[in-house]
C-alpha cells in the first residue's frame, strides 16, 4: 500500500470537501489529490480569489486577438472597404453615364421616328397626287383620242372641196384640246 499522510481539517472544510466529491462523483481522497495537482501545475495561489494569473492570461490573449484583428483590419478590411467604395462610385458613374446615354439615344430615336412619320406622310401625299395625275393623264388621253377620232370622222365626211369648213373643224378641234 502507498505511503499515506494524514491532514487534519475542520468539520466545515470536511463538509465542503464532501459536497465537492459528491458533485464530481469521486472520492474525497481523489478530489484532494486533483486539487493539489491543479494548483501545482497552474502555480495558482488558492487564497487569490480573483485569480490574477488567469486575468493576466486572459488579458494577454485579448491583446493578441486585438493585435490580430488590427493587423487584419490594416491588411484586409481597409483595402476591401476602399475597393468596395471605389467600386460603388464607379458603378454610380456607370449607371449615370448609361442613363444619360440611353436618355439621349431615346430622345434621338423619338425625334428620328417623328421625322420618318412626317416623311412617310409626305410620301403618301405625293403618291396620291401622282395617282391622281396618272388618272388625269389617262382621262386626258381618252378625251384627246375622242376629239381626234371625231375630227378625223368629220373631216372625212366633208370631202376634199370644202377648205373653209376644214379650217373651222381644225380650229374647233384645237379649242377642244385647249379646254382639256
Amino acid at each position: 500500500m502507498e505511503n499515506l499522510n494524514a491532514i487534519k481539517y475542520t468539520k466545515v472544510t470536511d463538509d465542503k470537501l464532501q459536497k465537492i466529491s459528491l458533485a464530481l462523483g469521486r472520492s474525497k481522497r481523489t478530489v484532494f489529490a486533483q486539487m493539489v495537482d491543479y494548483f501545482y501545475r497552474n502555480k495558482k495561489d488558492p487564497t487569490d480569489l480573483n485569480d490574477e494569473l488567469l486575468k493576466i492570461s486572459l488579458a494577454k490573449g485579448h491583446k493578441s486577438y486585438m493585435a490580430f484583428i488590427r493587423s487584419q483590419e490594416d491588411l484586409l478590411l481597409v483595402p476591401i472597404k476602399q475597393g468596395v467604395d471605389k467600386m460603388i462610385t464607379n458603378q454610380r458613374d456607370i449607371v449615370k453615364f448609361f442613363n444619360e446615354q440611353v436618355h439621349g439615344a431615346n430622345k434621338n430615336l423619338i425625334k428620328n421616328q417623328e421625322l420618318l412619320i412626317k416623311i412617310a406622310q409626305d410620301n403618301d401625299k405625293a403618291i396620291k397626287l401622282i395617282a391622281q395625275k396618272t388618272e388625269s393623264k389617262e382621262n386626258l388621253k381618252l378625251k384627246v383620242l375622242q376629239i381626234l377620232n371625231s375630227y378625223i370622222k368629220a373631216r372625212e365626211e366633208l370631202g376634199t372641196f370644202k377648205t373653209r369648213e376644214k379650217e373651222e373643224l381644225a380650229e374647233l378641234t384645237r379649242k377642244q384640246i385647249e379646254n382639256l
